[in-house]
C-alpha cells in the first residue's frame, strides 16, 4: 500500500510538472484541451491515493463491527455447550439438540456438607465403635437452564445463524473426545470462516485479514470458540473484542 501511495504521489507531481511544461512550451490553441486532460489525471490520481488510505480504515471499522456481532453468538454457543456438558457429561455437535436442551433441561442445585458416621467394617473388625468422615450432597432444588443462561431472551433459537456477512450461513459446530494422558476428554468447537463474515468487502483486504498473525487481531482465517485439537473453551479473538473466556 505504501508503495502505491508513493507511486501515486510521484505521478501527481510529475503531472503537475507536465502542466507547467505545457503552459510554457505548447502552442496556445492546444493548451486548454491538454490542461484539462492533465488536471483530470491529477484529480484521478489524488482520489486513488485518498482511497488507498481510507479503504483500510473503512474495512477495519466494518470488520470490527461484524466481529463483535459474531462473537456474541459464539459466546452464547459456548455457554450453552458448557451447560450441556454439566448436565450430560459431554458436548453436542447438534444445534437442534442444544436448543432442545436449553428449553427443557434443568440445573440441579446441591449443597455439600461434611458428616461423621460409624464405619461398620472397622467397627466389626476391632470391636469398638470406629467413625469415618463422609461428604453428603443434598439436593436443594432445580433451576431451568433457559432461565439461568438467557432469562427472558429467545436469542438461543438463532445463535446458530451467522448474524452478519453472507446471508443464510450457520456456524460450524463440532464435538467429540480428545485423548490426553490415556483419558478421553470432551471437546467442542464452533467456528465460521472470515470469508463468510466479510464476503462483500474488498477482496484484497479480506486476503490480508485471513493472513493476520498478531496479538491484537483474530489470527487465522476463522473466528471460533473452543477447539477440537486442544482442551480449551476460549475464543480465538483478543480481549479488545471483549472477554473470550
Amino acid at each position: 500500500m505504501l508503495k502505491f501511495i508513493l507511486i501515486a504521489v510521484a505521478a501527481i507531481l510529475l503531472t503537475i510538472g507536465l502542466v507547467k511544461l505545457v503552459d510554457k512550451y505548447i502552442p496556445s490553441k492546444f493548451k486548454p484541451v491538454i490542461n484539462i486532460a492533465l488536471w483530470v489525471l491529477i484529480a484521478f490520481l489524488g482520489y486513488q491515493t485518498y482511497m488507498s488510505v481510507y479503504t483500510p480504515i473503512l474495512f477495519n471499522q466494518e470488520k470490527n463491527k461484524r466481529y463483535a456481532q459474531v462473537i456474541k453468538n459464539l459466546i452464547d454457543i459456548r455457554d450453552s455447550e458448557l451447560a450441556y456438558k454439566q448436565v450430560n457429561g459431554k458436548f453436542t455437535d447438534s444445534f437442534d439438540e442444544l436448543v432442545k436442551f436449553i428449553e427443557t433441561a434443568k440445573f440441579t442445585i446441591t449443597q455439600r456438607r461434611d458428616s461423621v458416621v460409624i464405619d461398620q467394617e472397622l467397627t466389626k473388625r476391632y470391636g469398638v465403635d470406629t467413625t469415618k468422615e463422609i461428604v453428603i450432597v443434598d439436593i436443594l432444588g432445580y433451576v431451568p437452564v433457559k432461565d439461568s443462561l438467557f432469562k427472558n431472551s429467545t436469542r438461543y433459537k438463532t445463535m446458530m445463524n451467522v448474524p452478519v456477512g453472507k446471508p443464510g450461513e450457520k456456524f460450524k459446530l463440532e464435538a467429540g473426545l480428545l485423548r490426553q494422558n490415556d483419558i478421553n476428554i470432551p471437546v467442542f468447537e464452533a467456528s465460521v470462516k472470515k470469508d463468510v463474515i466479510l464476503y462483500d468487502q474488498d477482496p484484497d483486504m479480506v486476503v490480508q485479514e485471513n493472513q493476520v498473525v498478531s496479538v491484537d487481531g483474530v489470527n487465522g482465517d476463522v473466528l471460533k470458540v473452543g477447539s477440537m485439537s486442544e482442551v480449551i473453551t476460549i475464543g480465538n479473538w483478543p480481549k479488545t473484542y471483549g472477554e473470550n473466556e
